[in-house]
């Protein structure tokens, strides 16, 4: 398995020699192995010097796995093109009582929260090549519980119209970050170290969760763009482009934005298939609880046949990003999905039963690692997928293995048919040999 050796070749010098051979010997063992993929399954496909102690004390090391996935990464980006950072969190269903950061978070797959641990993702995704390489792979911790019994009661204050009394003009721009965006700040800060002078990041692209001014404001700190979703109800409004009457405070805010009515000089495209007609349209607007003027995609899909009608509101902080770049930035976020798709289902994300701090650390990063190892074989390789992948490698396996059986007296056979022949057993995208 040569292809494996050469391309951890530039990882030897972010390892030591030990934990360099063991990532050498897990990586293959993943490749190979069929079924969940715990540390027990790993140590027995794991060969000599791959006993389960030997994969438990890995799984306890502490390993700088964002070098490591950079390292991998950089080769297959280009720095001409477009590089967008992109983040989401993932959800790990899990049962019992003892593994580190257990909690309730919520679950798309689930449509509700769900006992199990969460890890926020960062990533870079190549916007020619539309992949997603996971780089920064961090555990969120649930929020503390409140002790209802020491809470003191207060009963709620009526709050009339107008301001309250005594209440002052709030600056925007003065934020307070909760917990999930300031752990999302500091690994942003560590991705642009990572990637400085290789690579050029302008864009940060997350799911609605960071539709706020909060959001915005973070980002904006941290040097980059944010690219996001607002709620399709949101009062937007034109900036204020009457004359000054001379009196008073001059006027910010124009006329609110009426999505059933919608300027036709800021229409970008029109279509219609299969009788649903998709209209997208552009706006540079404000918002009164955000500190910077939005740039505004708005698509609206409408039934020919129901009438019904829905509608996306798309923002960047860049005033000059085009609509249809926006469009197509905020689309490429779901490859981080695959990203976690492809963990869970091939490399062990939601297998793993490992409960302390650094070994739950380990587990997430070495599936996310072996995404990106998986995607740069699959780029050097014949293989089209995944489940070819894996099934080359299982095959290379059992040649191996009939190799070692084989009396040392054996007429001389065909070593490269032998090769060829058994590791596209079970591929579903290319041809079997013939034997």
């Amino acid at each position: 398995m040569t292809e494996i050796t050469t391309l951890f070749t530039c990882l030897h010098s972010l390892l030591t020699t030990t934990h360099y051979r063991q990532l050498i010997m897990i990586s293959e063992a993943l490749l190979t192995m069929t079924g969940r993929i715990t540390m027990l399954s790993i140590s027995r496909w794991a060969g000599k010097g791959g006993s389960y102690r030997t994969i438990q004390r890995f799984f306890m090391s502490r390993i700088q796995w964002d070098e490591l996935n950079w390292v991998i990464t950089k080769q297959a980006l280009s720095p001409q093109g477009v590089i967008l950072a992109a983040g989401d969190a993932t959800t790990v269903t899990k049962s019992g009582k003892e593994t580190h950061g257990l909690g309730r978070f919520f679950s798309s797959i689930y449509s509700r929260a769900v006992p199990g641990i969460a890890f926020q993702t960062l990533s870079l995704i190549d916007v020619t090549a539309r992949f997603s390489w996971p780089l920064l792979v961090e555990q969120m911790l649930p929020k503390p519980k409140q002790d209802k019994s020491t809470t003191p009661k207060t009963k709620p204050s009526k709050q009339g119209k107008g301001r309250p009394k005594g209440a002052k003009n709030k600056n925007h721009r003065d934020v307070e970050l909760n917990a999930e965006m300031t752990q999302v700040k500091a690994m942003l800060i560590r991705l642009l170290e990572l990637t400085k002078g290789t690579l050029s990041v302008v864009y940060f692209v997350y799911d609605g969760a960071f539709g706020n001014n909060a959001a915005v404001q973070m980002t904006r700190q941290v040097g980059l763009h944010l690219i996001s979703k607002l709620r399709n109800n949101s009062a937007l409004y034109f900036k204020y482009s009457g004359t000054y009457s001379g009196k008073g405070r001059r006027c910010i805010y124009g006329s609110r934005v009426n999505y059933n009515n919608l300027p036709t000089n800021k229409l970008l495209s029109e279509t219609t298939k299969k009788q649903i007609r998709t209209r997208i349209y552009q706006l540079e607007v404000i918002h009164k609880k955000f500190a910077d003027t939005l740039n505004v995609v708005i698509i609206l899909k409408e039934n020919l046949k129901t009438g019904k009608i829905a509608r996306v509101i798309l923002f960047s902080t860049d005033l000059n990003l085009k609509g249809d770049k926006l469009v197509d930035y905020y689309r490429l976020r779901f490859q981080i999905e695959f990203n976690f798709r492809d963990a869970k289902q091939h490399w062990g994300l939601e297998d793993f039963m490992v409960i302390k701090e650094q070994s739950v650390f380990n587990a997430a990063n070495l599936s996310l690692f072996m995404v990106n190892v998986s995607q740069a074989l699959l780029a050097i390789s014949e293989n089209k997928s995944i489940l070819d992948l894996k099934a080359r490698y299982h095959g290379l396996r059992y040649v191996q293995e009939v190799f070692k059986i084989l009396p040392e007296n054996t007429k001389p056979i065909n070593i490269k048919q032998l090769f060829d022949a058994i590791p596209v057993l079970g591929r579903i995208h290319e041809e079997k040999l013939a034997a």
